[in-house]
This record gives structure tokens, C-alpha cells and sequence, in this order.
């Protein structure tokens, strides 16, 4: 057995496993509900023969009720939501994510996507218990600066259907939308200007937004101007198949061992915007899965022979890790371009209602005149400023937007090299079996 089908094969049992825990958490829910319902009901009784009995032990109760209910204002505790009917839902996000720390709550940073989504969540009082009571899976971790049009996530939400939590969902089914909370018109009130939900779908038990996505599809903007389009569409269709991308990643040898990805498709694309006839373009890289920093160094390599400074064939060399095992030093192309366009599943389709669908539309069109208007500020400022003295064009180049000082290209396979992964591992076992003898 070759090492592809093992993790095919695991990652398959993982999901089984996945679909397993989802299962049997969803029963112990339903049984949940019943014990709180009983509780309550024991509690209620126990409440009138206490009132029948002494009126005053009954005014005590409810001011002791009352200071409980004035220390909790603050928030609200997500356990006590567990008797609430609740189902398991996908919703798809966008986001504009310049002045996030990335999309992960867990990057110890703030603000990130992920934790305002979860305090809109709250705030809602949508949430089922904890992220992880709430099987809470992300398709896509995307990282600082990085912004998605097609994010994923799936969670269970609170429910307006009493059987909510007992059935298993069937996304073709339209009967399930009939009577439902409306979930992008309630968490885009709460939710800050540059996050927003485009839509939601009842998701079947086992569903994860990572391990069912069937593909994710980048896009990458950029200006094009003074650029090879033809060297660097032919350097991009070399990407396309399956590939160890060690060299175009940041390596993670810690967590991540296998580092063949399959890319579906590439194309290079006219976006509708020009700026002083500068022409924007876009990237699209469409894929299983991607590895860290995958595509920002896809793109910075292919902006190099754009450029004229590398040759297409620099791309099979770094894609053959038998001839180059050491990914060169080169730096990743910015963040702020990236783009999360779409993930793609069997069976989903997201629904809108008629009005949140109305609200998104002249929400997201005022965001785009405020940009606008910022833009045309700074083109004034621009259009304002002193002219660059003559000559000083000799000395500076425009690269993609952003003035830089010229220098001597070094080409990637003379620069010095990264440790390979084996080199990598061998230095982790070392330090792994020096803090075992200690």
C-alpha cells in the first residue's frame, strides 16, 4: 500500500468517525432536552407548593432570582441554550480581511474573522453550547490580510423547528427553509461592516465544512501591467495536475507530511477595473486543498517570469523535489490581493430570504462607494502632488503597483536554499528525544 492510499484511506475513516461523534452527540442532545424539560416541570412544581406554603419564602426566591439573572447580563452561558431545538446548518461568509489576523481564532491575536463571528453568534443567542459542542468545522483556513467571497463553515444553530435535532437534513428538500429562523438577516445585523453571510443550508449529521469541500478555488489580483502573459499562463498550466508543492509552501514539517496537492485548473482572467489604463487581472487556481502560504508563492514565482527575470521551465525544476529537495529563499507575494472565491460541495445550495437578500445588496453597494470615494481621494492627492523630477524613473520601476528600487535579480535556483523536510524532521526527533532524557 503506497503511502497516497493510506491517507486517502484515513482521511475516509476519520470522516466515518466524524459522522459517528455527530450522531451520537445529536441523541445525547435530544436527551438532554428531555432531562431539562423535566427539570423544569419538577422545578415549577416544587415553586407553587413552596408559594401555597409560605408566601415569604417565595418573595426570597425571587429576589435571589432576580440578583442571579442581574450578574449574567453581561453575557449569556451557553449551556443553558442545550433545551432549544437546534440543527445543523452550513452558512457561507464573505469577508474583507485587511484588518483581521486571519480567519483562525486560535492565531491568540484579535481581531480575527472567526471570533467576531461567534460573538455575533452569541449575541444572537443563536450558539448551542461551545465550538466544539457545536461541531463547529471552517472549509478554509485563510490567513492574515486574506479575504473570501465563499467561505464555509457549518455549526449547529438554534432551531425554530421543534424535530430540528432529531432528523437528518437533506439540502434538496425545500420544505426544511419553511418556518426557519432567518440566519442571514439576524447575523448580519449584529455583524461588523466587512463581514457578512451570503446564505445558509441545513447540512446532513457527519457533514464538515473541511474534509467534504470537493475543491477550493483561489483568486489572486494584480496589476498587468509590464508583464509576459504568455510566459506566465504557460508557467501556470504546469501547476495544474498533482504535484508535491514543498517548494511553493511555508513547510510545516511538524504537523504536515504529505505535501502532494492537486491543482484542477489555472487561468488568468481581466478583472472590470483599470486605474491611469493600467489593466487589473486575476489569478483563478482551482484545487482539492491547498498547503500554508501555497498560493501566495505560487503567484509570486509566476510574477518573477511575468516579469522576465525567470524562465517558464523554473517551474517543473521546483515542482521535481528529487532534483531540488530545498525550497530557494524567495519572498511570498502579499496578502492583501488574495481572495477565497468559492469552495465547492455535493448537494449544497444556499438559500437567501427575499429580504436579507435586499439588505446585503445595498449594504455591500455602500461599502463600494465609500472605497470609491476613498480611492478618488487619494487619486486627487496623487493627481495633487509634486512630479516625480525627471530621471528619477531611470532609478524605479513600477512592480505590480508599489514603487520599489531597481536591483539585481538573483535567479531562484542560485539562491540559498531552505532545509528540506527530511532535514527538518531529523532536527524535531533530536530535540523530541533530547527533552525525553531530561
Amino acid at each position: 500500500m503506497d503511502i497516497t492510499t493510506l491517507v486517502d484511506s484515513l482521511r475516509h475513516r476519520v470522516q466515518e468517525l466524524e459522522a459517528l461523534n455527530a450522531k451520537l452527540s445529536s441523541q445525547l442532545a435530544v436527551c438532554r432536552c428531555h432531562q431539562q424539560q423535566d427539570k423544569t416541570e419538577d422545578s415549577s412544581v416544587s415553586s407553587d407548593n413552596s408559594v401555597e406554603k409560605s408566601g415569604k419564602s417565595s418573595f426570597q426566591s425571587k429576589n435571589t432570582t432576580k440578583e442571579k439573572v442581574k450578574g449574567k447580563l453581561p453575557g449569556y452561558d451557553t449551556r443553558i441554550m442545550n433545551h432549544h431545538s437546534k440543527r445543523y446548518v452550513a452558512l457561507k461568509v464573505m469577508y474583507f480581511g485587511q484588518r483581521f489576523y486571519g480567519f483562525a481564532a486560535e492565531a491568540q491575536m484579535d481581531p480575527t474573522i472567526e471570533s467576531e463571528i461567534f460573538k455575533a453568534l452569541e449575541k444572537t443567542r443563536l450558539l448551542i453550547g461551545d465550538k466544539k459542542e457545536s461541531h463547529y468545522s471552517r472549509c478554509g483556513r485563510t490567513d492574515k490580510g486574506v479575504s473570501a467571497v465563499g467561505q464555509v463553515i457549518a455549526l449547529y444553530l438554534r432551531s425554530n423547528l421543534k424535530e430540528a435535532c432529531e432528523i437528518s437534513e437533506d439540502p434538496s428538500n425545500q420544505e426544511q427553509y419553511e418556518g426557519e429562523i432567518d440566519y442571514v438577516r439576524v447575523l448580519n445585523r449584529v455583524l461588523p461592516d466587512d463581514i457578512r453571510v451570503f446564505g445558509w443550508c441545513p447540512v446532513p449529521l457527519g457533514f464538515s465544512a473541511r474534509f467534504s469541500c470537493l475543491s477550493r478555488e483561489y483568486y489572486y489580483l494584480f496589476w498587468g501591467e509590464n508583464l509576459n502573459f504568455l510566459a506566465m499562463e504557460t508557467a501556470g498550466r504546469k501547476f495544474v495536475g498533482e504535484h508535491d508543492f514543498r517548494n511553493f509552501c511555508k513547510m510545516d514539517a511538524l504537523n504536515v507530511h504529505n505535501y502532494r496537492r492537486k491543482i484542477t485548473s489555472f487561468a488568468i482572467s481581466p478583472c472590470d477595473l483599470r486605474f491611469e489604463g493600467n489593466q487589473l487581472w486575476a489569478f483563478k487556481i482551482k484545487g482539492s486543498a491547498f498547503l500554508w502560504h501555497q498560493v501566495r508563492c505560487m503567484v509570486a514565482v509566476l510574477l518573477l517570469i511575468g516579469q522576465g527575470h525567470e524562465s517558464p521551465d523554473v517551474i517543473d525544476a521546483l515542482l521535481d523535489t528529487d532534483r531540488i529537495p530545498r525550497k530557494p529563499q524567495y519572498g511570498m507575494a502579499p496578502e492583501i490581493p488574495l481572495v477565497l472565491q468559492s469552495c465547492e460541495f455535493e448537494g449544497l445550495k444556499f438559500t437567501c430570504s427575499s429580504d436579507a437578500r435586499q439588505a446585503l445588496r445595498i449594504h455591500l453597494a455602500h461599502e463600494c462607494r465609500n472605497y470609491h470615494l476613498q480611492a478618488a481621494i487619494f487619486n486627487e492627492a496623487l493627481r495633487c502632488c509634486f512630479p516625480v523630477e525627471k530621471g528619477a524613473e531611470d532609478h524605479r520601476s513600477l512592480d505590480n503597483g508599489t514603487m520599489k528600487k531597481k536591483s539585481s535579480h538573483v535567479p531562484l535556483m542560485s539562491r540559498p536554499t531552505e532545509p528540506s523536510y527530511e532535514e527538518r524532521r531529523a532536527k524535531l526527533n533530536t530535540r523530541a528525544c533530547r527533552l525525553k532524557s531530561l
